[in-house]
């Protein structure tokens, strides 16, 4: 039982951070402007790309942690270093934003003028560009797989925990994919406000979650490595 607790005290702010980011939610609700279809293939390119990396880095850290032996208390040395990088990002993302920085995670602007002209094949391939990228979400889904490796849950339960995990990260898009399949004014006009609010917000978010992932993150390495 502590082994699934600890797994899941990892997965769950990996599952927060990668379902509450703006830049992504924001394009999302762009897409919707083209289709329901559109902003769907959205989504799908992206869950496609993490299951990808699920089927090939899941072999790979599923054969070392068994070469590892038993799994310890807490995370092995793999999913430590990833932790340790997922800290590392998360404090760069925040200071970076608190200097009124770019944001290294965030698309051209000139792809976010053209979202709305995408057809579904193009927001497709763009789900899985965005994600293909952009360093953190690589070390997002890593270090998912990691933990789920670690935890030696058996190959049917760790394919049934990385899936849920990507569902549950995309549940931000899928949130906004029903409202808007409802087509009531009600859900139109929640829309909005989403995206509006994101917008004036899209910062003090990233602040945010930088600083409490990145400190969540970087005690979960250094236990992992001994340190504390």
């Amino acid at each position: 039982m502590s082994g699934v607790v600890d797994l899941w005290s990892t997965l769950v702010p990996l599952i927060v951070a990668s379902a509450l980011v703006p830049v992504q939610l924001v394009a999302t609700i762009v897409l919707l402007r083209s289709s329901f279809g559109t902003a769907a293939a959205w989504v799908a390119g992206m869950a496609t790309f993490r299951i990808a990396q699920g089927i090939l880095f899941g072999l790979i850290f599923t054969a070392s942690a068994a070469a590892g032996g038993e799994a310890s208390n807490g995370p092995g040395p793999v999913v430590s270093t990833l932790l340790l990088v997922l800290a590392v990002l998360f404090y760069v993302t925040a200071v970076r934003t608190v200097l009124a920085e770019d944001d290294p995670d965030a698309p051209p602007p000139a792809w976010m003028e053209k979202a709305g002209a995408l057809t579904p094949k193009g927001a497709f391939l763009a789900g899985v560009a965005f994600l293909a990228v952009a360093a953190k979400f690589w070390v997002f889904t890593l270090g998912a797989i990691g933990a789920i490796a670690e935890a030696e849950l058996g190959r049917a339960a760790g394919i049934g925990t990385f899936l849920a995990f990507v569902v549950l990260a995309q549940s931000g898009h899928l949130a906004i994919l029903m409202l808007a399949a409802s087509s009531s004014s009600r859900a139109t006009s929640a829309l909005r406000a989403i995206s509006e609010w994101l917008e004036r917000n899209s910062a003090l978010l990233k602040i945010v979650l930088g600083i409490v992932f990145g400190t969540w993150f970087m005690a979960k390495a250094l236990a992992g490595f001994g340190v504390l």
